[in-house]
């Protein structure tokens, strides 16, 4: 992927984390996926059973320890945040890996040398720490954060001061940042679910209700599916995947908002029939899952449209609009870099637009095959703004939402700009092609428009 690198959310909307205390010292951290990809489930039991079967598994305490030593052993890769609290008062921590932790850069953010090198993986191992503690499916008020979240088709949750302190946190952080994908570990049964969550009458009647990126969502949900030990040979699920609408309604439900509103496209990975398995089965757990969670972090490098969006007269990147033909929803170019990821279905022929106030609108069409494709744009000002730079340089500004430097005053670097563009644009040739990029360090096809 070059430039790229994806930012990628996983979050566990859960009230208990599953990793036990002993498993983790036995292990002593040297085996992370096993560390860091924690089972954390949250669907309640009789209060007695539930207290007998977490017997094994690791407190708030223990899990805060954990993450921090992880981001010890790990300090180079890793990178260790709080994105709130709980009611209570418990800290929500992250723990972010990449190559350049806690830095901003132009990759989509989901492990694995190639997801180190070319993902941002942000991990929250608990949602829900109150609940955890008190042995419960709700926060300490309470409150299931699966149905806390504004919906398209439950106006009553619109009230962002009424949520609770865990979903205003959730809410916050996504919006801060480019995400690219995420997805949510829950339990009780065994199925990867896509939105939509519920209808659009709001009715609790089961019925396919498709999002615009379906086709998007059932090829991600496969990838987990297929890569599992035995959930695509359900026999409850056709394939292991479902439509959430089709399975049973939520509203309020962190799948839906996260797509609608944080640009990101979320899975809610059903991962264990049993709602508190025992502890010393959790290894086992982990086993059937390890590779569906590799190979869906890794589909965001390996599948899609990447690239960067410029402006021709000045190279400046462009936090423009990305949208593909027939699918009602776009994607933005990241504020720093201009770079924008969108996960589509391969396989599939797509029309792309790149668009933004103040620039020449520019579509071209792609196949999308197996493997990702490198898209970049370069917008040319729109004729009403082309001879006024200082407009254009406000505009840009504006949308780009970082200072500007007056290239001007720097007659040098502005020279090579305009010399470097108007080779560009003297170019009679729409695509150029690059070495392609593959999992042994090629670079993928780079078109450029």
């Amino acid at each position: 992927m070059g430039l790229l690198k994806i930012p990628f959310l996983l979050i566990s909307l859960a009230a208990f984390s599953s990793t036990p205390a002993a498993a983790l010292k036995k292990r002593g951290f040297q085996e992370m996926d096993g560390t860091l990809f924690s089972w954390l489930l949250h669907k309640d039991s009789q209060p007695q059973k539930v207290e007998s079967l977490s017997q094994g598994y690791m407190s708030n305490v223990d899990l805060k320890e954990a993450i921090i030593e992880i981001g010890q052993r790990c300090h180079h890769i890793s990178n260790i945040y709080s994105i709130g609290k709980s009611v209570k008062g418990f800290p929500l921590l992250v723990i972010e890996l990449s190559d350049k932790p806690g830095q901003e850069e132009a990759e989509p953010a989901f492990k694995a040398t190639l997801i180190v090198k070319n993902v941002h993986l942000h991990i929250l191992p608990s949602m829900n720490p109150d609940g955890f503690a008190m042995r419960r499916r709700g926060n300490a008020n309470n409150v299931d954060l699966n149905r806390d979240f504004p919906d398209q088709f439950y106006p009553l949750n619109d009230v962002l001061a009424e949520r609770q302190p865990e979903t205003k946190a959730i809410i916050k952080w996504v919006e801060g940042r480019q995400f690219t994908a995420s997805a949510s570990l829950h339990g009780g049964a065994l199925v990867a679910n896509y939105p939509w969550d519920g209808a659009q009458d709001g009715s609790s009647r089961k019925e396919y209700f498709a999002c615009p990126d379906d086709k998007t969502f059932r090829y991600m949900a496969s990838v987990y599916s297929r890569s599992h030990y035995n959930m695509s040979s359900s026999k409850e699920f056709e394939g292991g995947i479902v439509n959430g609408a089709l399975w049973y309604p939520i509203y309020g439900g962190m799948q839906d908002w996260n797509y609608i509103n944080g640009g990101c496209l979320e899975l809610t990975l059903e991962i264990s029939d049993e709602k508190w398995p025992k502890a010393d089965e959790l290894p086992t757990l982990f086993e059937y899952n390890r590779i569906s969670m590799l190979n869906l972090v890794r589909s965001l490098v390996k599948a899609g449209i990447h690239g960067r969006i410029f402006a021709s007269n000045n190279g400046r990147p462009l936090q423009a609009s990305v949208k593909i033909e027939g699918i009602d929803y776009g994607v933005n170019a990241g504020r720093i870099f201009g770079d924008y990821h969108r996960m589509l279905a391969p396989r599939e022929s797509y029309e792309v637009t790149a668009s933004m106030a103040g620039f020449k609108t520019k579509t071209t069409n792609i196949f999308l095959e197996d493997e990702a494709v490198n898209l970049d744009f370069i917008l040319d000002p729109a004729e009403e703004y082309a001879g006024n730079h200082a407009l254009l340089n406000g505009i840009d500004h504006i949308n780009s939402g970082f200072l500007c430097l007056n290239l001007y005053y720097f007659p040098i670097i502005f020279l090579l700009f305009l010399l470097f563009f108007c080779f560009l644009l003297k170019r009679k040739t729409i695509f150029k092609f690059f070495k392609q990029r593959r999992s042994h360090g090629q670079k993928s096809p780079t078109l450029v428009v």
